[in-house]
């Protein structure tokens, strides 16, 4: 199974919705990949809807996490949403939680970005 991506834009976020795996190969790197243009393309608010991920393995981690901090470099800002409960548990135990900001949903993702 692949990784589909799909990018939007939402009054100025930029919404990057995934469905597969994110896991090392050609996956994890579409990824990165996708996120860096949108950093280098002057993005600054940028949401990952994760609703449809079924599998994160620590590559797939370590795409997030260095992406996640390429953003910061760049003063942009990255946040996961609908990220279930099986993925908020690995980023609890890896002490990620404590990294990302985490939305329930993609819109209270969007309207955090107004506060």
């Amino acid at each position: 199974m692949s990784l589909k991506i799909t990018n939007s834009e939402t009054g100025g976020t930029a919404i990057v919705t995934l469905d597969g795996r994110i896991v090392l190969g050609e996956e994890g790197n579409a990824l990165r990949e996708k996120l860096k243009n949108l950093i280098a393309g002057g993005k600054k608010q940028i949401v990952v809807n994760m609703k449809h991920i079924t599998c994160v393995d620590s590559s797939g981690l370590g795409t997030l996490f260095a992406a996640h901090l390429s953003a910061r470099a760049e003063g942009a800002s990255l946040k996961l949403c609908d990220v279930g409960s099986k993925f908020q548990e690995v980023l609890q135990i890896t002490r990620l939680a404590t990294v990302f900001q985490v939305c329930n949903t993609e819109a209270a993702a969007v309207k955090s970005f107004l506060h």
